[in-house]
């Protein structure tokens, strides 16, 4: 074999390998800011008062929601993750944003920072599927 062709084997190869690697990467962080999202809409509930304004709780529920969808399509290998994980990143930063407006709560800060976190993986994928 040639080494200019075992050289593109070799690039394709580490490409796909980088690419399950985001993948299983982004399957982490929607599972983890769908428990993260879930434990904060308890913390809300249980703190009531203004913890429990409707659309705290629904953005943190929307979020768990589409980011245990978003790691399904994702698990199952559907060609459609490269959508939800588009609109899980959206939601997510809308979650971030309304977490980061109870200032000086750690579960709402700690919800925060996780929902950009997975923001920022599922932007990459929604990417990844658009380059193809």
């Amino acid at each position: 074999m040639p080494d200019s062709h075992r050289h593109d084997i070799e690039v394709a190869h580490d490409a796909h390998d980088q690419a399950h690697d985001d993948l299983q990467e982004c399957v982490e962080e929607c599972l983890n800011c769908h428990a993260v999202c879930t434990l904060t809409l308890q913390h809300c509930i249980a703190s009531g008062g203004e913890y429990t304004e409707v659309n705290l709780l629904g953005v943190l529920l929307d979020c768990a929601e589409l980011c245990q969808t978003s790691a399904n399509f994702m698990l199952r290998g559907s060609p459609y993750h490269v959508i939800t994980c588009g609109a899980c990143a959206e939601l997510c930063r809308a979650c971030e944003e309304a977490c980061r407006t109870h200032a000086g709560d750690e579960q709402l800060a700690h919800c925060a920072d996780v929902c950009a976190s997975c923001a920022d993986s599922c932007d990459r994928m929604a990417r990844m599927g658009s380059d193809e």
